[in-house]
């Protein structure tokens, strides 16, 4: 009579392997954010709720508050993972990471083109608009935002000023924190505002007037 091995057993008919939890969350989680930007987009921040997104993603809405706050917790994320996927579909590579060409005028003003790439799709714009002016009402969620959004890129600003400094291009006595306002905060007034619009130009000039100034050379 043959002996059973162990590779010879087999599982019974009535027994199934249990589903996987964690796959299944990822599932809900990012049917959540999508869901959030979508609502965001078609309907704006304030009439979205967190049982519009729970009903938009297919869960219930006990699944939302079991991960978030509120539905502002919830776009924050959602804004990150966007931010994250287009890193992904440009290659792997952050597409905000500014180059370090030698040239710091040519460098500043392909981020910022870039930038305006970003601030004009309507799939940033919405929901941009939406975090930033909740930041404003909202302590909290102004914190996560800057934390989380806001200051990585400008550290990287930062960095990019300090090694123009260290190439003799910048001088050292010039703060990088505060230079990099120079090109970064007229950009962000004109288009949380709609004091005027925001093109490849624009940004150009402001990277221009910022290094080489305005007053007669």
């Amino acid at each position: 009579m043959a002996t059973q091995t162990p590779s010879d057993k087999k599982t019974p008919p009535d027994k199934k392997a249990a589903p996987d939890s964690t796959r299944r969350s990822e599932r809900s989680r990012h049917a959540i954010y999508d869901a959030a930007l979508s609502l965001v987009g078609e309907i704006g921040y304030p009439r979205t709720t967190i049982e519009g997104i729970a009903a938009r993603a297919g869960v219930g809405k006990q699944t939302i508050y079991r991960w978030w706050g509120s539905k502002a917790e919830v776009l924050l994320e959602a804004f990150l993972d966007l931010g994250e996927q287009a890193a992904r579909d440009a290659g792997g590579t952050d597409v905000y990471a500014l180059p370090d060409t030698g040239d710091l005028a040519a460098d500043l003003k392909h981020v910022l083109r870039l930038t305006v790439d970003q601030l004009t799709d309507p799939r940033f714009e919405a929901p941009s608009r939406a975090l930033a002016a909740e930041g404003v009402v909202n302590e909290q969620v102004g914190r996560k935002f800057t934390e989380q959004l806001l200051m990585p890129n400008l550290r990287l600003y930062v960095d990019r000023v300090r090694a123009a400094q260290e190439a003799g291009q910048v001088r050292q006595e010039i703060d990088p924190r505060i230079a990099l306002e120079l090109w970064v905060s007229p950009l962000a007034q004109r288009w949380l505002q709609f004091t005027g619009p925001i093109s490849y130009e624009y940004t150009d000039t402001l990277v221009d007037y910022a290094l080489y100034g305005i007053a007669p050379r």
